[in-house]
């Protein structure tokens, strides 16, 4: 694997919240096999997806949020080419199409508790014939389509074929040395596509400032540390908030990409780095992310915004303060020692928060790192090495954190009935 390989399945373009974005991708596949205006959209999906569809802002929908709201706008979308960017095809008329479904009871969903990895399996039935559509893994992976009940040949690029799984597997079995290695190899395409995404998500970032209350967000003379994880929480607040902008998400975050290149890069060049270095950095916090990521889950019992790409913004830090691998491991063991266990409790506005507060951990973190301290080996789950701490914190989400994501789950559905 090469860096471009690896940003081409992880670093991807994405319009709003990618499980939103998902479902309804799903539900347009699922509605293009039948004829006629769609009558009924049924979804059956895994638990985490489901949690962080509750709550979270749809992009041009005139405020919509939740799941239904996404079903439906698939359901009547037209085309589901723009895969995770479908919500930039919403119009009034879908819109008035999708309330008139929800009106008339005609969209279900079902958690299926069973499912412990990313699940979408959607029918939708139209006036002449049904469709049914399944995602599973990855937010654009389709493997089954149907029409009538008839298995419909899946191309790869319909199935969305990018290798992320394998990439994401591959980047989690490599140490540290080696991620810094490939992270210091970038191609000047790389370079350019990584600065795509940082001028996307800077915009975003800088957009909906707004957002939040007047002066919360300082100017750009500001100290860093203060300016820097506010502003990547306007970035995340605005994302979640359903802003139509697009932004470059990591390992199937928006938030971790916006988290991620906003912090290091505007860090960086307040310290006055190169870009080329700030580029790199920004390579091994991506990569550092991803890893983590394979660790915790695609969609964790953990937040992801904070934990992981916390991680990679402290592992990036590090790089650009000219630390080398014993100072990353001794930066992970650091925010293993303090975040582990800031749940995810699904996709929405309060996500700006966390976002924030992994930031400002990375900041801390890195910065004692540099100075040559971190929590010890003796401490709770911190490891001998990072990689170790990485792995007890993997371990630590997927397997003792499962109740916790099941009473999430009881909590955010009893706010429904």
């Amino acid at each position: 694997m090469n860096l471009t390989e690896y940003l081409s399945a992880e670093w991807r373009p994405a319009l709003g919240c990618t499980e939103p974005a998902a479902v309804a991708y799903a539900a347009c596949l699922a509605a293009a096999q039948g004829r006629g205006e769609p009558r009924m959209a049924r979804l059956v999906l895994d638990a985490r997806t489901y949690k962080n569809c509750h709550a979270v802002g749809l992009p041009n929908s005139d405020h919509k949020t939740g799941i239904l709201w996404a079903l439906a706008l698939g359901a009547v979308l037209p085309d589901p080419t723009p895969g995770l960017q479908i919500f930039g095809s919403v119009t009034p008329e879908a819109l008035t199409q999708a309330a008139r479904l929800l009106d008339r009871g005609a969209i279900h969903v079902e958690v299926d508790p069973s499912r412990t990895e990313l699940y979408l399996d959607c029918t939708v039935a139209c006036a002449e014939g049904v469709g049914r559509a399944v995602l599973e893994q990855e937010h654009t992976r389709l493997v089954r389509l149907e029409a009538d009940g008839v298995p419909v040949p899946v191309t790869s690029a319909a199935a969305g074929c990018d290798g992320g799984d394998r990439v994401r597997e591959q980047v989690g079995r490599m140490s540290l040395a080696e991620l810094a290695a490939l992270a210091a190899s970038p191609t000047e395409a790389d370079r350019a596509r990584l600065r795509e995404g940082v001028a996307w998500n800077l915009t975003m970032a800088e957009h909906c400032v707004g957002h939040l209350p007047p002066g919360f967000v300082p100017g750009a003379e500001a100290d860093p540390w203060l300016r820097i994880p506010r502003l990547v929480s306007a970035g995340v607040l605005g994302r979640m908030s359903g802003e139509p902008l697009t932004v470059m998400s990591l390992a199937g975050s928006g938030n971790k990409g916006i988290t991620v290149s906003v912090a290091l890069t505007l860090w960086g060049r307040h310290g006055g780095h190169s870009e080329a270095r700030i580029e790199e950095a920004l390579a091994l916090a991506c990569l550092l992310t991803t890893a983590t990521t394979q660790k915790l889950g695609t969609l964790s019992a953990i937040c992801g915004a904070s934990n992981a790409a916390g991680i990679g913004i402290a592992a990036g830090l590090v790089y650009l303060g000219g630390g080398g691998p014993a100072q990353m491991d001794l930066a992970i063991h650091n925010m293993v020692g303090n975040l582990a266990g800031l749940i995810c409790d699904g996709a929405k506005i309060g996500c700006a928060m966390k976002a924030m507060t992994g930031v400002e951990a990375a900041f801390r973190s890195a910065s004692l790192a540099l100075a040559g301290f971190g929590i010890p080996e003796t401490d709770g789950i911190v490891g001998a090495t990072g990689e170790a701490s990485l792995a007890n914190l993997g371990r630590l989400a997927q397997r003792g954190m499962a109740g916790a994501d099941t009473e999430i789950l009881d909590i955010m559905q009893a706010k429904l009935g």
